[in-house]
């Protein structure tokens, strides 16, 4: 596969695991998921897939993060009904209003920044784009968190889901433990990394339900809550979409983000049940604007 066509597997795996986990927030659908079974009708993706497309996009415009472009780019594609959280929401309307994205990016935290899961859930189309690189995937993983993210656990959620969807796209048959230290090798150091180092212990484990409970299952919408658990649930199922997707949604949590990041890192090498695929609600037309004026040049 070409670092395009990566990319947007990876894309398309993203929003399938997004689309569908937000499904499970429904309560008429919690026993269709313990049951596996998959919901009714069209599944519309969330803020995940949104910020996916924007940051995808502009790797398809310009081949690299510019951050200031990219701070534009997600204030101007800002649909507020897509599930944003409130601090998210109030800087991307700043920003349209022509405020500085380095200074609202750094305001949470009394001036660290954000460490939640935002810049882990759109990452994986990146890690794909740069995986023949893994230098350029730090970095330009780095860059795209902190136009959102500025606290070092946040930037190394980001990093982190990258690395995977590199590791995906080029690690031939890994063992789980080893895709785990694949990644937490290449993560700052921190309390992402070191929950990975607690992934790699629970690399043999099966019961996703207590592996959330150790590692965090994205509940608390932190970076350092939710990559680890996604990529263990990743390093699980590599080349199995549908059992990547029920592990990692039977943890419960934030659903929607956790089988987000879990399906940009799975959907970069195994195929996409085809059955579940016609119940996502189309991406963006202006992204597939910008895809095929690229196809064009």
């Amino acid at each position: 596969m070409t670092h395009h066509s990566s990319a947007l597997a990876s894309l398309r795996g993203l929003a399938l695991g997004d689309a569908l986990g937000a499904q499970f927030f429904v309560p008429d659908n919690l026993r269709r998921l313990a049951d596996r079974r998959l919901p009714d009708g069209e599944w519309p993706w969330t803020d995940d897939t949104e910020m996916a497309c924007v940051l995808h996009a502009e790797l398809v415009r310009r081949g690299r993060v510019d951050q200031d472009a990219l701070a534009r780019a997600f204030a101007v594609r800002h649909d507020f009904d897509r599930g944003y959280g409130p601090s998210t929401n109030r800087m991307l309307r700043l920003v349209r209003q022509g405020g500085d994205w380095r200074t609202l990016a750094a305001e949470p935290f009394d001036g660290q920044g954000s460490w939640g899961n935002g810049a882990a859930m759109r990452v994986a189309p990146l890690g794909a784009w740069f995986a023949a690189d893994l230098d350029a995937v730090v970095e330009q993983a780095a860059r795209s968190a902190e136009v959102t993210h500025t606290h070092p656990e946040g930037v190394a959620g980001a990093v982190a889901v990258a690395v995977a969807a590199a590791g995906a796209a080029t690690l031939e048959r890994p063992e789980p433990a080893d895709f785990i230290t694949f990644v937490r090798d290449r993560t700052p150091a921190g309390l992402v990394r070191e929950r990975l180092g607690a992934a790699v212990e629970s690399a043999s484990r099966t019961d996703s339900r207590a592996v959330g409970r150790a590692l965090g299952n994205g509940r608390l919408v932190s970076a350092p809550d939710t990559v680890p658990f996604a990529i263990w649930s990743a390093a699980r199922h590599l080349d199995d979409y549908a059992a990547a997707f029920w592990s990692t949604a039977s943890a419960g949590g934030d659903v929607d983000t956790t089988c987000a990041i879990v399906g940009g890192i799975v959907g970069v090498r195994a195929e996409l049940p085809t059955g579940w695929v016609g119940h996502v609600e189309a991406l963006p037309t202006w992204w597939r604007e910008v895809i095929e004026a690229a196809r064009l040049k």
